[in-house]
């Protein structure tokens, strides 16, 4: 499965998501995309995009969404805080459906 990090998420994240290729927002340039136009940049090229933006789901209709997405709820966005989180997620991607919205952690 093909992913996009979020700018909201450490980018140090996407090597430890096993088994999928990861590319983060800044690598492919999109920085500073604001979400309905990068969801539908992403969805020319990844099949899911990781965020911690809470609010997506209230910003964006969902029932067009044109890829998976995935919003981590950790206490912070630091690493060690949505480390704890990898195993639901790697579960989580095996089993993914397109143009859902789930929400893993707290």
């Amino acid at each position: 499965m093909r992913i996009l990090l979020d700018e909201s998420l450490p980018h140090d994240l996407a090597p430890l998501i096993a088994g999928h290729e990861v590319s983060t927002v800044r690598e492919e340039g999109w920085s500073g995309v604001k979400n309905g136009k990068l969801l539908a940049l992403a969805a020319t090229r990844f099949d899911a995009s990781l965020t911690a933006d809470r609010n997506l789901e209230f910003q964006q209709n969902l029932a067009r969404l044109p890829i998976a997405v995935i919003v981590l709820v950790a206490r912070k966005n630091r690493i060690q805080d949505i480390e704890p989180l990898l195993p639901e997620l790697q579960q989580l991607l095996n089993h993914l459906p397109p143009t859902t919205l789930r929400k893993l952690g707290a």
